[in-house]
Parts: structure tokens; C-alpha cells; sequence
């Protein structure tokens, strides 16, 4: 039984669950679970946690980062190239010079619009399904604020639907769909994404990910090696226990540290990594009041 992460470079048309699903019949194990949504037409970094990991998702840093292909002169009802088409307005005279004029309105802190066909829930029930329906409107969209912490250009095409290759970070809750969407407003003639690759998610990148023809092979050959259970945990700070206060932190108690927490003084969560003298993952404890509560305890003491 595998306990860990795998990174999946996740191909085109299939779902994050797909996905999930796939990997259940590869490792044949039910539990399994991955760290966010990705797009099916998108490709890239995919956080899958495996076995007891799965207990670890909700510690992951929210920051990706994506290669993105905007499209423009076209609209559609999906803001990607996988929608219908709502406008087709050719744009040849357009140029990379008058885009990037408007580029640094999408770095920082700003207010987005999601797309109609969205995973996002309104009334409990999916964006998309209302969408679908016709039952939601732009207007009635709620928007959010999300920030983007670097647009960067990579490339420019000429032609009659000139397109605009990006590299974009972001926070949690970004989409790049309206990125796009919102570009070909500012320029008056529409905008639709029409290529994305996610190159960083949750603390895992594209070197350390795997496609599932390189994961199959892997189980053929017996190498499979799944990436550590504290993995992408590394913006968390950690603090060692010593052989006593492991015993009874793992066994759920309440322990103080010997050592003062990392960045105490800047700290943003109140999570902390634990290890044993052999530095040994042992789990997640939350900085409480009287010491290191135990969240997430891998190896209890029997």
C-alpha cells in the first residue's frame, strides 16, 4: 500500500476525478484524493495524495502558476476555446504593445468575475449546471477577489486572431478563463483562452510530476516511488520531539516543545510539521495555548 504524493502531469480531456479514478485501478487503492480542480481542456500539475496523505490535502499552500494561450477576436460562452462560439471578430491589427498596456491591470489584488461554467456553488447547487440551464446571468455572478502575483509575457502570433502566450501566479481561486475573458473587454474585441498548461500547484511543480503512461510502467517495472508524505508541506514550519513527548503527542495529548516555532513572529498558520529524534514524519499539531495539540497523527504509538 502506497502512503505519499504523486504529481500527475495531467493530459488534456479528462477531469481532476477522472483522474483519481484512474489511479485507483493503477495502484489498486481506494483511497485516494486530489489537491484541487483542473480544468479538462488544461494540462499540468495535479497534487493526487495517496493513501494516508489523503488526511494531509487541507495543509498544502494555495499558490499555482500556469503557461496560458489567449486567443483574440473571439468570445465564447465558456471563455475557452472549448465553448460556443458568441463572436467571431477578427483582429489583425492588433498588437502585442497595445496588450501589454493593459497586462498590469491583472497583477495584484483584484476583483474577478468566474466564468458561467464554473465548479463554484450559488444557492448549493454548481454554476455550471445553471449555466447550462440558462438560469444565472453575468450580473447575478458573485465576484471575487484574488490576486495575481506575476503576468509575465512569453510570446506574441500575428494573424487574424492574434494569440498571446503568458505566464501567470496567482492565488487560490483564480481563473485564468477570465483573465482572458476580461483582456478582450479592456481591448475591445474580444478574448477567449485557448491553451493551458498548470506549472506549479499546492507545492509541487512539473519536474516532480508524473503522466500516467510513466506511473503505469512504473508498476510494471515495481519502481514506483511515491514523493513523501510531508511534501509540499515545506511552508509549515517544523519542530523535532524528543522519544517521550512523541509517545504522547501520539497519543493524542497536548505536548510542549522544547524548541521555539519557526517565524513565530511572521507566522500565517498556526500548523506545524512534527518529527521524531530520527526526524521521522510524524504529523501536523495546531499552536495552541498550552502547547502542540495534535491535528494529524501518521504514526501513532501502539
Amino acid at each position: 500500500m502506497f502512503n505519499g504524493f504523486i504529481s500527475i502531469d495531467k493530459p488534456p480531456i479528462i477531469t481532476a476525478h477522472d483522474c483519481v479514478s484512474r489511479l485507483r485501478k493503477l495502484l489498486k487503492q481506494k483511497k485516494i484524493g486530489h489537491g484541487g480542480t483542473l480544468d479538462p481542456m488544461a494540462t499540468g500539475v495535479l497534487p493526487i495524495a495517496v493513501g494516508n496523505a489523503t488526511r494531509l490535502l487541507r495543509f498544502l499552500p494555495t499558490g499555482k502558476a500556469y503557461e496560458a494561450k489567449i486567443r483574440f477576436g473571439i468570445i465564447t460562452n465558456t471563455d475557452d476555446i472549448t465553448g460556443q462560439v458568441l463572436s467571431d471578430r477578427p483582429c489583425p491589427n492588433l498588437t502585442l504593445e497595445e496588450v501589454q498596456k493593459y497586462l498590469p491591470l491583472f497583477q495584484g489584488k483584484i476583483t474577478q468575475r468566474p466564468p458561467a461554467f464554473s465548479a463554484i456553488w450559488i444557492d448549493g447547487e454548481r454554476l455550471y449546471n445553471l449555466a447550462r440551464r440558462g438560469e444565472i446571468a453575468d450580473a447575478d455572478i458573485p465576484l471575487r477577489a484574488v490576486e495575481i502575483t506575476e503576468i509575465k509575457v512569453l510570446g506574441w502570433t500575428n494573424g487574424d486572431y492574434p494569440e498571446l502566450d503568458v505566464a501567470i501566479a496567482c492565488g487560490a481561486g483564480t481563473y485564468i478563463r477570465a483573465i482572458a475573458r476580461d483582456l478582450g473587454e479592456k481591448l475591445d474585441c474580444g478574448a477567449t483562452l485557448s491553451g493551458l498548461r498548470r506549472t506549479y500547484s499546492n507545492g509541487f511543480d512539473l519536474e516532480a510530476s508524473l503522466t500516467f503512461e510513466q506511473i503505469t510502467e512504473h508498476m510494471r517495472s515495481g519502481s514506483l516511488e511515491v514523493l513523501a508524505t510531508d511534501h509540499g508541506l515545506l511552508s509549515l514550519p517544523m519542530l523535532s520531539f524528543d522519544e517521550d513527548q512523541t509517545k504522547r503527542w501520539c497519543m493524542g495529548q497536548v505536548v510542549l516543545s522544547n524548541e521555539p516555532i519557526a517565524n513565530d513572529q511572521n507566522r500565517t498558520t498556526p500548523y506545524v510539521r512534527m518529527y521524531n529524534h530520527k526526524q521521522e514524519f510524524l504529523g501536523v499539531s495546531e499552536v495552541c495555548e498550552t502547547g502542540l495539540q495534535p491535528v494529524v497523527v501518521l504514526n501513532p504509538i501502539n
